[in-house]
């Protein structure tokens, strides 16, 4: 994660991060998704962000730390603050990220069905074949949905306080 955090304190996207470093983009996405990097790539990573190269080894748990017995808690039993912190940057890349794959799905949905309602009215409009094709994406569509945002994103707890607030009259 810390790769990706840097890449975009730098405004880059992951083609111009792998052309800086000379690693292929896939390489770049592979980092970034958080598998292991080999010392030669973490070299150049850190050689074009300017750091040291032993500030891009992984700052959570390991498998080394987990052999030798390493955690990330304190003396006292609390758990480290930068590890939790990470722990909540890297939880919020991947909603992110989940989020960006919903909202390109979404987009496709909507540019393919309305070239393909062009299509079928122009070549058969007494038949309506198109709306098999909406509600079956539809249904693919509001199921990627529900994994993104939960299965009461529609009327859960949220939809039901605006709800009643409004009910009542009272602010938001």
């Amino acid at each position: 994660m810390l790769i990706q955090t840097l890449r975009l304190k730098h405004g880059w996207s992951q083609q111009q991060l792998a052309q800086a470093s000379g690693l292929s983009v896939r390489t770049v996405q592979r980092i970034e998704a958080g598998e292991p990097a080999s010392v030669e790539s973490l070299k150049s990573l850190a050689a074009v962000f300017g750091v040291d190269f032993s500030s891009l080894r992984p700052a959570n748990r390991t498998t080394e730390d987990t052999m030798t017995g390493q955690s990330n808690t304190t003396q006292d039993g609390q758990i480290d603050e930068s590890t939790a912190s990470n722990r909540q940057e890297m939880d919020a890349f991947r909603h992110v990220r989940r989020l960006r794959q919903f909202y390109m799905h979404l987009f496709r949905y909507v540019v393919i069905n309305i070239g393909l309602v062009i299509i079928n009215l122009i070549t058969s409009p007494h038949h309506l074949w198109v709306l098999w094709v909406i509600g079956g994406w539809g249904l693919g569509l509001l199921s990627h949905a529900m994994s993104v945002f939960g299965p009461h994103w529609m009327l859960g707890p949220d939809w039901e306080r605006r709800e009643v607030e409004k009910r009542l009259g009272r602010p938001l």
